[in-house]
């Protein structure tokens, strides 16, 4: 990257260093674009470190959301990626294929199993069905009052830590510089078009702008239709439990448990909106404990390791929101709400090949900013 006074010019900017935006930076550096990411704090220290990491494309499908067909090309890709990032950086993001178990307690959970399996299977998906004897010979730990069971063997989950210090490793390897504690506050607009951001005090020059704010993408100035994004706080509480007292992840209707590799689990998670205020709470992580027991009993007492909150960027319809924005040179990627590790990598490749005027190879009509036009 070049640097010629007064300010720092680019090809591409990107507003924000999450999975996306990190993904999109890698992506357009590895196409010799010249790109420079700006984060507010750290690299990937808002949602995308604060999630569980769960890869939940089957078990939290909706049948004919426009969601599905964009998550089973996310949870492919997190396959491919994760070797490409060990490849690169020597870096693990402990991706884990053991499946998701999704648990009945009632007549109605046990009927809108039975649905789910038999859209899934119709499609073509793999899906099964287990009873509860099949359930507690895989994990011991399980309830006693689940009734059954679906088991999706090819959801699964990531270190999404690991995963955001791996790509903007591989982004900067591959020459994007990363620019922290650096909050943009606002699009720089020359003769009706982005000509870069602003920074505090400084002017960062480029042509494009990827805007991948995450909760924070109404707020950036300068953009005259910013996207209807607002902040929905997660609260995680996670417990250094026994070795082995759950292999697969497993949720209800109400929340789950996410197993790490080092044994720890992720429960989680709340929906709440406090608007920026990012602190856990003696009501959410009560709620989360009630989780957490009802799937694994043992659970009920275990002591607390750890717990935090995080901020989601949702929005009225529950889409994500990729696409170009209100200003020629203007490119949005946010809004992916509860899905930000499963599709944050597929989102923010496909956003840099908008940004370099090519097809993003998957179908984002349904996420597209324009839906939301208010002149329309």
């Amino acid at each position: 990257m070049r640097d010629t006074r007064p300010g720092l010019h680019a090809d591409v900017v990107v507003a924000g260093a999450g999975i996306v935006g990190l993904s999109a930076a890698r992506a357009l550096a590895g196409a010799g674009a010249r790109v420079v990411v700006v984060e507010r704090g750290r690299p990937g220290s808002e949602a995308s470190a604060a999630a569980a990491g769960w890869l939940a494309v089957q078990a939290e499908a909706d049948e004919g959301s426009p969601l599905l067909d964009v998550a089973l090309r996310g949870r492919a890709r997190h396959l491919a990626l994760a070797a490409e990032l060990a490849t690169e950086t020597g870096l693990s993001v402990a991706l884990a294929r053991h499946g998701t178990l999704e648990l009945a307690f009632t007549d109605e959970e046990e009927r809108a199993l039975e649905r789910r399996l038999l859209w899934q299977r119709a499609s073509g998906l793999p899906a099964e069905s287990w009873g509860p004897d099949e359930l507690r010979r895989a994990e011991p730990s399980v309830s006693a009052g689940a009734r059954r069971a679906l088991f999706f063997p090819e959801d699964g989950s990531v270190d999404n830590v690991l995963l955001t210090r791996a790509l903007a490793a591989s982004a900067a390897a591959r020459g994007a510089a990363l620019l922290s504690d650096r909050a943009v506050t606002g699009l720089v607009v020359e003769n009706g078009r982005v000509a870069g951001v602003k920074t505090g005090s400084e002017t960062l020059s480029a042509p494009v702008v990827i805007e991948a704010m995450g909760a924070w993408s109404a707020a950036l100035a300068g953009d005259p239709q910013p996207p209807p994004v607002e902040p929905v706080r997660g609260q995680i509480l996670a417990f250094d439990a026994p070795p082995g007292t759950l292999r697969r992840v497993v949720c209800t209707a109400r929340g789950y448990v996410v197993p790490r590799r080092s044994g720890r689990l992720l429960a989680g998670s709340t929906l709440e909106r406090a608007g920026f205020v990012k602190e856990v709470t003696a009501e959410g992580l009560g709620a989360i404990r009630r989780i957490a027991a009802e799937i694994a009993p043992l659970l009920a007492d275990a002591p607390a390791a750890d717990s935090w909150a995080g901020l989601r960027p949702g929005t009225p319809d529950g889409l994500p929101i990729v696409g170009p924005g209100a200003l020629p040179g203007l490119f949005h990627a946010t809004g992916l709400y509860r899905n930000g590790i499963l599709l944050g990598p597929l989102i923010g490749e496909a956003v840099a090949r908008l940004a370099r005027g090519l097809g993003p190879e998957i179908d984002l009509a349904a996420f597209s900013p324009a839906r939301f036009d208010r002149r329309g």
